[in-house]
């Protein structure tokens, strides 16, 4: 891609005669040099270098990482003693690791590669418990009774208190014959997933563990609830989101802590940021699938922001909208448009040495940013299609992003930028609201 193709890309602007992208943003002009390439280079799994990373702060990082490793009977700062390891895992069960990814996701395949090798081998992992859970909640042809009875299993298997290979021998054959072989070979190989979760540090082990209880409380509390009339409010949709993608950002966060202690002075302020981020990204895919979710029943949009505009949800057909409609519609894309902001004041709070880690959430959030846009631009469309972007808007994110990696300020001014257009709304960062405990299925 070129300067110019780059720079046409995010901004409509061109390249000087250096071959640089000429960025203009109200208030600053950014020069970045480009280099023309024909591929996205993507190290291979297992081998993310350590970008960029100085020895001393290498150093740093690994001299936090063994004090914080300890035993495998230690207790994690929470006061959580996990079980020890049993079996351990083999070259097969990372190289299965490593192939599944590809299999089971495109986006993620392409960003978990760019973290440092030891968070990469914990992120993968973390992402396909995450899969596992995501598989069973989505299956139509279990019964709710079911879904239920496997989500519990797999939860007890992560903890260390199941059977591995009795759930995945019960379970893969049961799966709805429409299930992607990708996934229906990761649910049978829930053996291998497992020895590699149980080979991790007791705090890597209670974040993931956490993650994969709170997820699923989630899937199962709104399982059922799938209808066309949409959630009930703004406040409803926030709690979806939590469940779904937020509580996948605290657990990163929290990885990305273990990985590089110093950044536990801000921890707080960054599990706050990554529940915002998770929703950022979540809205984005919900706004854009709108048409997609109704075609198998559901709706995740908040029906109060659509009533309010004499809209009703369930009475919606693909383009046929109407005025109100995509007015509602920008109202949200302007709330999505404030929590990916905040993801990027999280990415902001990464070391400027960890460029594995900023590309890591750079890369997602420039994709996102991209399809509000030309969701902004689209507002009346019919199909998923229309508002996905191009292949060549994800290398202009990968080089931009590449670029500007260490420098905050060129972030901004690329978000800026890209972000050009969209309505805006500023949106706090703030504790997540979680279902009540009456309400919980799952122990």
């Amino acid at each position: 891609m070129s300067g110019a193709e780059l720079a046409q890309t995010l901004t409509g602007s061109g390249e000087n005669a250096g071959g640089q992208a000429i960025v203009n943003v109200p208030g600053a002009v950014v020069v970045t040099q480009i280099s023309v390439i024909e591929s996205i280079p993507v190290p291979p799994p297992g081998t993310a270098p350590r970008h960029g990373l100085s020895a001393d702060h290498n150093a740093r990082c690994d001299r936090g990482r063994a004090a914080a490793a300890g035993d495998w009977l230690r207790t994690t700062q929470d006061g959580y003693t996990m079980p020890p390891m049993s079996n351990p895992p083999s070259e097969r069960d990372t190289a299965f690791q490593d192939r599944i990814l590809q299999g089971v996701s495109r986006t993620f395949a392409l960003t978990i590669p760019t973290l440092p090798a030891a968070l990469y081998h914990a992120v993968a992992n973390a992402y396909l418990l995450c899969r596992i859970a995501d598989t069973i909640e989505d299956d139509a042809g279990l019964p709710f009774d079911d879904k239920l009875r496997y989500s519990q299993a797999f939860i007890d298997i992560v903890r260390g208190d199941g059977d591995a290979a009795a759930f995945a021998a019960e379970l893969a054959p049961r799966l709805a014959s429409h299930t992607l072989a990708a996934e229906r070979e990761l649910v049978a190989e829930t053996p291998a997933v497992i020895r590699i979760t149980h080979s991790l540090n007791a705090n890597q082990r209670a974040a993931m563990e956490a993650c994969v209880r709170t997820m699923t409380d989630g899937m199962v509390y709104y399982q059922g609830q799938e209808t066309l009339d949409g959630l009930a409010d703004q406040a409803a949709m926030d709690r979806y989101c939590y469940y779904v993608a937020g509580v996948v950002g605290e657990m990163l966060t929290a990885l990305f802590c273990d990985h590089c202690p110093e950044l536990q002075p801000r921890r707080a302020e960054m599990m706050r940021l990554a529940v915002s981020f998770g929703q950022g990204l979540q809205m984005t895919n919900i706004l854009k699938d709108i048409w997609d979710d109704r075609a198998r029943g559901a709706c995740w949009l908040p029906a109060d922001v659509f009533a309010a505009r004499g809209v009703r949800l369930s009475d919606i057909a693909p383009g046929r909208g109407g005025p109100g409609f995509e007015d509602a519609l920008g109202e949200l894309i302007s709330v999505a448009h404030g929590h990916l902001r905040n993801a990027l004041r999280y990415t902001c709070m990464l070391p400027r040495e960890q460029t594995g880690m900023r590309k890591f959430c750079l890369w997602a959030l420039g994709m996102a940013v991209l399809t509000l846009r030309k969701l902004n631009r689209h507002r009346d469309y019919a199909d998923g299609s229309e508002v996905k972007i191009l292949r060549r808007s994800v290398k202009a994110t990968v080089i931009s992003t590449n670029a500007l990696v260490r420098s905050n300020a060129g972030l901004w001014a690329l978000f800026a930028l890209a972000s050009s257009g969209l309505p805006q709304r500023e949106i706090t960062a703030s504790a997540p609201t979680v279902i009540d405990e009456a309400e919980s299925r799952v122990v």
